[in-house]
């Protein structure tokens, strides 16, 4: 993989990914702003205005005009919210790129926002907002961040509360875009059959009204605890889903590829302890998997599983059981070998394809504003030894400051807390 980055006039950031083996080209465009900038008056702004981008331009003046253009086209489009970043993106065959640039740079930049949609608009974030809700095994990650972190913005839903997304009005989606859509924020990645495009200039004259400022800045993430914490969020479920877990390191942590190793040999894949333990051996779930979670300024190990509800207990003594075991034996260099082949292997089979390339690197550029290509990536993996590993489970994985989120017919914690002890 090769890329080029490139400041423009006006400040943007320009990152070029020219691939040979392909027919495709994804323009994605990563906005340095996500709900972890937002107020709790206005929370769930990020990601309205992420979908009133689509609701029309004085060119394209409706959803249907914009989404008519596209789908003629036979491409792919999108947009998503994250905590640290907002991104819109459309994958289309390379003999499109002219086309499209034309279509995303006026939907970013011309946005009518018009009250009548906004009003509208509204009430489509309520359904999404209860879909959510609806769905335990998703629902469940936004309880445990709520858990850790509590009234601050890293400790919100990044769709909002119902409250906030009624205030929500024209003028503080003006005054929010002002605020955190400048050049200095926002990266445009250009990935896939770029031969004879001349991108550069031609992204110079799309994105040519996004002004300049200073960055915006968020608040820092708090990080206090000093006992086991666990969050009951009583629903008549057929099954009780669960996240149980440590708050650890940042995305800008030298132990980060310790961690993903960690939770790779922890729950990452169908060889792992956990797969085989919880599921294989006991029978206790279909679906069981660790993580490592890193932001800006925090991060967290995140152990996640469905269990029958008559078992709850039994599932996350056997979790606490297969921490202590790693916790006093460590790993051989076999288990540690095998992580890091499944995670150099990942690596590449995510990296396919246009769209995943230029998320891949949009991603780094918003986080870090560094890129790391898949050969150095490779190198930090190797660079770990069993004892890095060993000093990171003693290090954050520590009875008290343990954390528990649950959805499911349960309405008594005290027998869980007692089990959350290493």
């Amino acid at each position: 993989m090769q890329f080029q980055k490139t400041i423009l006039k006006n400040n943007l950031r320009l990152i070029t990914a020219p691939l040979k083996n392909t027919q495709t080209v994804t323009i994605l465009i990563m906005v340095q702003a996500g709900s972890k900038y937002e107020t709790k008056a206005i929370g769930g702004i990020s990601h309205f205005l992420e979908h009133m981008f689509f609701k029309g331009t004085k060119k394209r003046p409706s959803t249907l005009a914009i989404a008519s253009e596209l789908d003629a086209m036979g491409v792919e489009y999108n947009a998503f919210t994250h905590k640290e970043y907002t991104g819109y993106w459309i994958k289309a065959h390379q003999n499109k790129l002219d086309s499209i640039l034309e279509v995303i740079s006026d939907m970013f930049q011309n946005s009518l926002l018009a009250p009548s949609e906004i009003e509208r608009e509204k009430m489509v974030i309520l359904e999404e907002m209860k879909m959510y809700q609806d769905l335990p095994m998703q629902y469940v990650g936004c309880l445990f961040e709520k858990l850790l972190y509590g009234n601050q913005p890293a400790g919100r839903m990044i769709i909002g509360e119902k409250e906030s997304v009624l205030s929500i009005n024209r003028e503080k989606l003006i005054n929010y875009l002002q605020d955190h859509y400048g050049a200095q924020e926002t990266i445009i990645l250009v990935a896939g059959n770029l031969q004879n495009s001349q991108i550069e200039e031609k992204i110079q004259a799309r994105f040519n009204l996004i002004k300049d400022k200073s960055k915006a800045r968020k608040l820092k993430v708090k990080e206090q605890q000093t006992r086991s914490e666990v969050l009951l969020h009583p629903k008549n479920t057929d099954q009780t889903h669960l996240i149980i877990g440590a708050r650890t390191i940042d995305f800008f942590h030298p132990d980060k590829y310790t961690a993903a190793i960690f939770a790779t040999i922890l729950g990452g894949n169908m060889s792992s302890r956990l797969f085989i333990k919880i599921r294989e051996r006991m029978g206790l779930a279909y679906y069981i998997k660790a993580e490592n979670e890193t932001y800006t300024d925090s991060g967290y190990l995140a152990i996640q599983a469905g269990v029958d509800n008559s078992k709850v207990e039994q599932a996350i003594q056997a979790i606490i059981n297969e921490l202590k075991l790693i916790k006093e034996q460590g790993v051989d260099q076999k288990e540690l070998q095998k992580a890091k082949d499944y995670l150099k292997g990942s690596l590449y089979l995510n990296l396919e394809t246009s769209d995943e390339i230029a998320f891949w690197l949009g991603e780094q550029e918003a986080v870090k504003e560094e890129i790391l290509l898949p050969q150095e990536v490779e190198r930090k993996l190797d660079a770990v030894k069993k004892e890095d590993l060993q000093r990171f489970v003693l290090e954050h994985f520590i009875g008290e400051k343990f954390n528990l989120a649950l959805i499911g017919p349960i309405d008594n914690d005290e027998k869980i807390k007692n089990i959350i002890d290493l």
